[in-house]
């Protein structure tokens, strides 16, 4: 059996397989582990700033909880896509949800020992949990075909929607079970981390069979695909290389820095005007509904219309998200508006930018690539996390969100060149030029 990227790797024995049977069952599996894992993603960004506030006693230094998860994201990013490219997406994923989970159980001791050190340290290994489920999509593109690719890669994207929007709203109902436990109240969301993030690990383990990476590179002889001898330069210089792939990750990047700039601040800033838990925690809910509920709409769209103009709808959106929280004040109402924006923008440049990068590589060089561009994207997000309790601070929550709306201008002038460039490709016939 033919398919495309390579052959059946040295996993399928038997009889031949079908491939787009396959596709279907690694979309289906890969969605639950996106349930699982998001209940506890969700959970633990309701509750992160809020338990750095009470461990630090700063404003400024809250911010790092989230922070921490998007740097361990960026961390683990690399390496789980390096055990990917070697053994296969099960074993990566498998590894990330662990890790994840262990984080949970760190940060539920080190709020007990009142560590603020022990507690940035777990966050880092909670961010591998969030490594995992951005992976999660390019399993999902494995075996995709490219009429389908953005419609496969959004149906994971969504899945997460389910156990994301949950999560937040589960700070009061888990309260009873922490005090149970002997645990502060804060800490019940925390439980559902480490629940969550492990039965992503058991599922995936035991579900996902056989490995879409490994059915799509792999040669029949059982060697080691290409994309695990290719360099971190290496990497670098394929994405250089490509107009494609580099608009691909600098959009990738660019949404992801200016959703986490807004979002790691939105409760603090909530909560110094008065917000209950339960309204930040809805509002958290909804920030994330947006990031995730359409994505299958902006997939169906990204395959309909166009890659590179999804990803300057995304950008447009962001833009306008940041116009309205900025100028929200205290009003609730327009801060969750804004920050509903701030996800649905998240969604489009996630979407079309995975896709666009996916199609712009080569399947023997893909896993190790689109490594680096979580890795990039997760740095991005971390430095961007770890600056916005500084301008809070320094300049309000407006401040804030003019200072995150200015990662969008790259994108715009990368798209530009871009579409220059094949439209010139266009007028000489060389089809390759975009």
């Amino acid at each position: 059996m033919h398919v495309r990227g390579g052959a059946v790797s040295a996993e399928t024995t038997g009889p031949v397989r079908d491939t787009a049977g396959v596709q279907r069952r690694t979309v289906l599996v890969l969605g639950l582990t996106q349930i699982a894992g998001g209940i506890g993603m969700g959970a633990m960004l309701a509750v992160g700033a809020l338990l750095a506030l009470e461990l630090s006693g700063s404003d400024t230094w809250s911010g790092m909880a989230t922070t921490m998860i998007t740097l361990g994201a960026a961390v683990f990013a690399l390496p789980l896509a390096s055990l990917a490219a070697r053994r296969g997406r099960r074993p990566g994923l498998a590894a990330g949800w662990a890790l994840g989970a262990l984080g949970g159980t760190a940060v539920m001791a080190a709020t007990v020992l009142e560590s603020f050190v022990l507690f940035l340290a777990a966050m880092l290994l909670v961010g591998a949990g969030t490594a995992t489920n951005l992976q999660a999509r390019h399993a999902a593109a494995d075996l995709a075909t490219e009429r389908t690719r953005a419609r496969d890669l959004s149906i994971v994207v969504w899945a997460t929607t389910v156990g994301a929007v949950l999560g937040p709203n589960l700070v009061g109902p888990t309260a009873p079970l922490a005090r149970a436990l002997g645990l502060p109240d804060l800490l019940g969301p925390v439980l559902a981390t480490t629940a969550g993030m492990a039965v992503g690990a058991v599922l995936t383990t035991v579900l996902l069979r056989p490995d879409p990476l490994l059915l799509a590179t792999r040669p029949q002889t059982g060697g080691v695909p290409a994309s695990a001898k290719l360099s971190v330069p290496g990497a670098l210089r394929v994405v250089a290389a490509s107009p494609g792939a580099l608009l691909a990750v600098v959009g990738i990047v660019a949404s992801h820095t200016v959703m986490v700039a807004v979002m790691t601040m939105t409760p603090v800033h909530m909560s110094h005007h008065g917000a209950a838990l339960t309204v930040i925690g809805l509002t958290i809910s909804l920030h994330i509904a947006g990031m995730y509920a359409l994505s299958p709409v902006v997939g169906w769209l990204t395959d309909r219309l166009g890659r590179v103009p999804m990803l300057l709808t995304g950008q447009g959106i962001l833009v306008a998200a940041a116009a309205v929280s900025g100028t929200a004040g205290h009003d609730e109402v327009w801060v969750t508006t804004g920050l509903v924006l701030l996800g649905l923008g998240w969604s489009f440049g996630l979407v079309s930018g995975t896709a666009l990068l996916a199609e712009s590589l080569s399947a023997e060089v893909r896993p190790r690539v689109q490594g680096i561009s979580d890795l990039v994207m997760n740095l991005g997000g971390a430095a961007a996390g770890g600056l916005s309790g500084f301008v809070l601070s320094q300049a309000g929550f407006g401040g804030l969100n003019l200072f995150a709306a200015l990662f969008t201008l790259p994108v715009f002038v990368l798209a530009v060149r871009t579409l220059i460039t094949a439209g010139r490709g266009a007028d000489t016939g060389d089809t390759n030029a975009a």
